[in-house]
């Protein structure tokens, strides 16, 4: 695990809970600002390519927050690995924070997108890969980030459906399952992506190590989904 420099001190997982209880104001998705935290912290602290001082290159992977309501979790990564000031959790959700309750692009540094909307963060995800793919940017990984009932929207269906046959292996999707979708579907999450010709895997979402792996699998010219199970929302 490394951690990270941030006002004369060093931030590590062990810290979440603490960074998080900072954030007292009134969050309205209690499940989707905790369910999200140990895949947020495997990708930042392991396998994402952006740093603060990369956060604009070119060159950097791209991490977009599909489940964009409730971001505790995603505001807490982020300060411990130094995008933002930790002084700013307190103030979450305040009317002059910028850290609302939808993460705002240009107020959160680090985040790609605005996000909060259901169905958009994977549609985003698509065109960001074929952007890059278009511009000859063979390095850069697209990684977004969404929900099991997220997948209720039908335009996650339609980003499903054209990222396999396209061979966007550039592109990676974790689909957070906390048993909260409205629709069951045959075979399973992972069935809907395989069906689409995306190399998929499900895992624990609260083992660091089975995710790890998960993420660095090989997926060779196909676009890539990890389904996390963690405890469900009603639990």
């Amino acid at each position: 695990m490394t951690t990270t420099a941030d006002q004369s001190r060093t931030h590590g997982y062990d810290d979440l809970p603490r960074l998080m209880g900072l954030m007292t104001g009134d969050e309205k998705h209690g499940p989707a600002a905790t369910s999200t935290l140990d895949v947020l912290w495997v990708l930042y602290d392991r396998v994402l390519r952006v740093t603060p001082g990369s956060r604009d290159d070119p060159g950097r992977d791209r991490f977009l927050l599909g489940k964009g309501h409730g971001p505790m979790a995603y505001y807490a990564v982020l300060a411990a690995k130094g995008f933002l000031p930790v002084a700013w959790l307190p103030g979450f959700g305040t009317y002059d924070s910028p850290l609302g309750h939808h993460p705002d692009r240009v107020l959160v540094p680090g985040a790609e997108i605005g996000s909060g909307s259901l169905g958009h963060g994977l549609p985003i995800a698509v065109g960001t890969a074929l952007g890059l793919r278009a511009q000859g940017r063979t390095g850069p990984a697209v990684w977004v980030l969404t929900g099991d009932a997220e997948l209720d929207e039908g335009s996650n269906h339609e980003a499903i459906a054209f990222a396999g046959p396209s061979g966007l292996d550039r592109l990676h999707t974790v689909v957070i399952d906390n048993a909260s979708a409205g629709h069951a579907r045959p075979g399973g999450i992972t069935a809907r992506f395989e069906a689409a010709g995306w190399s998929a895997v499900t895992v624990d979402g609260r083992d660091h190590q089975a995710l790890y792996a998960a993420f660095t699998a090989p997926h060779p010219g196909r676009p890539h989904v990890v389904v996390a199970r963690v405890e469900p929302k009603n639990a």
